[in-house]
């Protein structure tokens, strides 16, 4: 009897390349730069209970230009997260599954997370410029 090897996917390069591709891969991503950033922010909460000299070590790197762009990074992908999120809540309860409704959505969530980092990282620098 002939051995049979096991059934195989298409390649990847068979597909058409979606909008709904790059949303799912961006909100692994984000997700994944969620857990580096609770790593951050569980170093700033420990040098704060650190003392005075931990803290501002802390908030040297983390006001560095690296640091800041990082920060912008962070803020990003926790918004998109956040916004693609409701969009999976919509879906779950049975709304947006049409394809003009799925892509506008899906636009919807990076366009209003690069905004509203914007604005965040905005009203931040305005705030400390004060």
């Amino acid at each position: 009897m002939p051995t049979r090897g096991r059934p195989t996917s298409p390649h990847v390069w068979l597909y058409r390349w979606q909008i709904g591709n790059s949303l799912s891969i961006l909100h692994r991503l984000t997700g994944i730069a969620l857990a580096f950033g609770l790593l951050a922010l569980c170093y700033w909460l420990v040098s704060l209970a650190g003392g005075q000299r931990s803290y501002a070590a802390a908030t040297k790197i983390l006001a560095s230009p690296v640091g800041l762009l990082v920060m912008v990074g962070w803020t990003f992908a926790f918004l998109y997260h956040l916004l693609n999120g409701v969009r999976h809540l919509f879906w779950d309860a049975g709304y947006g599954f049409e394809r003009t409704e799925r892509h506008a959505s899906g636009w919807f969530a990076v366009i209003g997370a690069l905004a509203l980092t914007l604005c965040v990282w905005g009203m931040l620098i305005r705030h400390s410029a004060s």
